[in-house]
């Protein structure tokens, strides 16, 4: 009995999912745990089990899309329910690209070659084993410019419609790609000028044309008005609302982007430039250029597609947008280094275009060794970037992965979790989740927790002896101790403010202590129910 290819790709796909939870599985039991994942367990633990208002943290917890995400498989573990959701969403982004590889070119070896990509790559694995949101940014950009061909073939505005949805997931997935939308206001004009009927090829020439006539004019201001209402108006629209959403529940309009207590990124991207840029150890930084010949190097497919797209002008700028979107983010973000996925994305355009232009090519067997060869080069010079990457959380995830050695951070966190669980059910803990959250998503019950989302948190600041029974503190050695009021600092100022209240080391790591709560009149009373 022949199995019809969506079948096929779905017992493909169900595969994938197994390989890839395997490897999450894998790295679990090494204690290795991603920062944004970490994250997006602890603000789900609130949403569900916190005690207070939860509507910010429900709201406002960026990137949105994919800590909604996780809501999916919550119910299974929350601890495992990022991991599940990038396992589970690799495999569709897969799904997705050799769906399109069997509708336009009824060819086998292409989507292997998507499968070698897909089992092997050291990107696709971390995108997938990882946590991240890597997975959804990749579908969105794969589905974004996959309707923008469509539009370019068939000059059907239902397409352009699907990729301003697209382009709304992309940003409320990575808001930096609300930059993305600066590159294609000239593209735009470029596609209606070509879209007029002129007998002149040159776009130069044809813009002149129609400036010249008042009916060419009137058409081409038109259309291409509309081409920016389609596409643009959507993604504006909702990040308007989303920030006005800001203003009214957190009264700043980028507390979604800039609060540490909204998204995880803020403080880490900070410290991982400091560590490195004070690091006796000389790196050659990221420069401007050599960025984009970096990206050749890691994804060489992306000059075959160039290649195949030589005969369109426009389609050529489409392909090249996301080199100046690149080169872009590193002048603005100056302190931030660029993060893995946005190599990724330039492996999921390049195969892409090839799916669009591969029956163009005369020779497929040919061709399709040659692409073998550039996978094969991809596969390498991609576990290279990954294992010297300039961010330590993806260093660190191919340290895990190779040398199994067990993430002694992580295990500070569990450890201090593991306390806490110890706790008698009443005792109550101040914690800060700016940068404690670690610490929260390994806890069993957050109800004792006292965190800044709740209205209470102020006061217990002030008066800990009157709301908390213990505090947890960043040591001196914590590299995000200077982000937290709750330092040594704040243990001593305490003690100076409050005269008959003092606090007891109960527990501590190299980067946290936890503080037992003491006062004259009741700390030695409990401390003896308590046995602590």
């Amino acid at each position: 009995m022949k199995i019809s290819g969506a079948v096929y790709l779905a017992i493909i796909t169900l595969f994938l999912v197994v390989y890839y939870l395997v490897c999450a599985v894998y790295l679990n039991k090494l204690d290795y745990y991603n920062l944004e994942s970490l994250f997006y367990i602890e603000k789900a633990k609130i949403v569900f089990e916190g005690v207070g208002n939860r509507l910010k943290t429900m709201g406002l917890t960026a990137p949105l899309i994919p800590f909604y995400a996780t809501f999916l498989f919550t119910p299974v573990s929350y601890t495992l329910a990022p991991v599940l959701a990038s396992a589970v969403g690799t495999a569709i982004l897969f799904y997705i690209i050799a769906s399109n590889v069997v509708k336009r070119l009824h060819d086998n070896g292409y989507v292997l070659l998507l499968l070698a990509l897909f089992l092997f790559h050291p990107g696709i694995i971390y995108t997938a084993a990882s946590g991240k949101s890597i997975y959804l940014i990749l579908i969105c950009f794969f589905l974004f410019f996959l309707n923008l061909f469509k539009f370019y073939r068939s000059n059907t505005t239902f397409h352009l419609s699907i990729a301003s949805l697209s382009l709304v997931g992309l940003i409320f997935c990575d808001y930096k790609f609300v930059w993305l939308t600066l590159f294609f206001l000239p593209l735009i004009l470029i596609i209606t000028i070509n879209s007029l009927n002129l007998s002149e090829q040159e776009s130069i020439f044809r813009l002149f044309m129609s400036f010249n006539s008042p009916s060419l004019r009137r058409k081409l201001v038109n259309k291409t008005f509309a081409l920016y209402i389609i596409m643009f108006s959507l993604p504006l629209v909702a990040v308007l609302c989303y920030k006005l959403l800001n203003l009214t529940h957190a009264s700043d309009l980028n507390y979604f982007a800039e609060s540490p207590y909204a998204t995880w990124n803020v403080l880490i991207d900070k410290l991982s430039f400091d560590q490195l840029t004070t690091n006796t150890q000389y790196k050659i930084p990221e420069v401007s250029l050599l960025l984009s010949a970096r990206v050749l190097l890691f994804a060489p497919m992306i000059l075959v597609a160039v290649y195949l797209f030589r005969e369109s002008t426009y389609q050529v700028l489409t392909i090249l947008i996301p080199f100046a979107f690149i080169e872009f983010l590193h002048i603005k973000y100056d302190k931030v280094f660029l993060a893995y996925q946005y190599y990724l994305m330039f492996l999921i355009l390049a195969y892409l275009a090839i799916i669009l232009k591969a029956q163009t090519v005369k020779n497929q067997g040919l061709f399709k060794l040659g692409l073998l060869a550039l996978v094969l080069v991809q596969l390498y010079v991609g576990w290279y970037y990954l294992r010297t990457s300039n961010i330590a959380e993806e260093r660190n995830f191919t340290k895990v992965l190779v040398d199994r050695t067990e993430d002694a951070i992580d295990r500070q966190n569990i450890d201090v979790a593991n306390y806490l669980n110890s706790l008698p059910s009443d005792a109550h803990v101040l914690v800060d989740d700016a940068i404690a959250y670690p610490i929260v998503a390994f806890t069993t019950d957050i109800k004792p927790l006292i965190m800044p989302y709740e209205g209470s948190f102020l006061s217990a600041l002030e008066s800990p002896d009157k709301y908390v029974d213990y505090v947890i503190v960043a040591n001196a050695r914590n590299t995000e101790a200077g982000y937290t009021q709750l330092n040594n600092k704040y243990i001593t100022f305490i003690r100076k403010t409050i005269s008959d209240l003092n606090f007891r080391k109960v527990y501590e790591t190299d980067d946290w202590t936890v503080y037992r709560v003491i006062t004259n009149a009741s700390g030695s009373e409990f401390g003896r129910m308590t046995g602590r």
